[in-house]
């Protein structure tokens, strides 16, 4: 097999004479490819962990960061950014209303009050331990909603910089694929059958393809019931986001009121744009009967959208960096890790033993 850093060594060359945009870009999405390549090879890695995994091992070779830094700086941060959103969105097409119907009033309840209670107690955790800026807010809504994916679009509505979502995104990545190898290990000792198991997943691991790479280890029961809770999660994203979005207006409106320059001060939107996208596909999935071929390619354009952002979004973490500042951000994020999935083993006791 070629080595990646030649592959990539190939990539940037060949995006030399484009422009500064398309290059970064470019190498982004030949990533992604060596992603699926590496997924195909081994397919218990979820894919989108390996896009991420790449960019971070990436990151950290000093020969390749003037270029990340330099002349693929701007395409990366566009697939980090733009990408992402529209990734979200086509994830959107994935659930339909009527399954998470189909769960049933105390399910929906259960991880509903998952999502909100692992959010307050990360967010609470991560100030009390002094993290800086939005990190915080980042972790929680990664380890309580959908991993890589919710660290981006809170990103996007709080206007966070790069530095601030990169440990988020390293520690769900961490977490997400520590749950593949721990998760089915526990499953015999806590008693639970397929369905159970694979409810245990969908509410306590983070990004879609960590609970399917983690569910299907049980069986194809447990990996339809773990997928069915997972999208509910992730549905919960949006009144997330447009909450966060309410906030943030509100606080950057009256701290631009006392400012000299009050009227130039850029509000964010209350609800972005993409989640927006994101409620429509989840609208058209439940009402339209869409043909098979159609949500096969959406699936894959959602795919592959995904995996380039998530490189991208792995370039920009160094690990020295978070050697240095991100001990505390580690115990928050264990700490969030290991609190949602208790708090799951108890909601599944809860929603199927009552």
């Amino acid at each position: 097999m070629v080595p990646l850093a030649a592959l990539l060594a190939a990539l940037v060359a060949l995006g030399r004479a484009t422009p500064a945009w398309l290059a970064g870009m470019g190498v982004a999405g030949g990533a992604a490819g060596i992603a699926f390549l590496l997924h195909l090879a081994f397919p218990v890695l979820p894919l989108l962990t390996v896009a991420v995994a790449l960019g971070m091992i990436v990151a950290q070779i000093p020969a390749l960061r003037p270029l990340l830094d330099g002349p693929l700086k701007a395409g990366l941060s566009l697939s980090a950014r733009r990408l992402l959103r529209i990734g979200i969105v086509l994830l959107g097409l994935k659930l339909s209303l009527v399954d998470i119907a189909g769960l049933g009033v105390v399910t929906i309840i259960a991880i509903v009050l998952v999502v909100i209670l692992t959010f307050g107690v990360t967010l609470l955790l991560g100030r009390m331990l002094g993290l800086p800026g939005y990190q915080p807010l980042l972790i929680a809504a990664g380890f309580s909603i959908c991993g890589a994916s919710a660290v981006g679009a809170m990103s996007a509505v709080t206007r966070a910089k790069d530095s601030e979502s990169a440990t988020p995104i390293a520690l769900v990545t961490l977490c997400g694929t520590l749950a593949i190898a721990l998760l089915p290990l526990a499953r015999i000792p806590l008693g639970f059958d397929a369905t159970e198991f694979g409810t245990w997943v969908g509410l306590s691991v983070h990004d879609v393809g960590q609970v399917v790479a983690t569910a299907q280890i049980a069986g194809p029961v447990a990996l339809a019931a773990a997928v069915v809770v997972k999208l509910t999660r992730v549905l919960t994203l949006a009144p997330m986001v447009a909450i966060v979005g309410a906030v943030e207006r509100r606080r950057t409106s009256l701290s631009s009121s006392s400012a000299v320059d009050a009227g130039t001060t850029k509000r964010p939107p209350i609800v972005p744009l993409f989640v927006l996208g994101f409620l429509a596909a989840v609208l058209v999935r439940t009402v339209v009967p869409l043909p098979g071929g159609v949500l096969e390619v959406a699936d894959v354009l959602q795919t592959v959208l995904l995996a380039t952002a998530l490189f991208a979004l792995g370039t920009g973490i160094r690990f020295a960096e978070l050697a240095r500042t991100g001990w505390k951000a580690l115990i928050v994020g264990l700490g969030s890790w290991v609190f949602i999935a208790a708090l799951s083993v108890v909601a599944v006791w809860v929603t199927t033993r009552s």
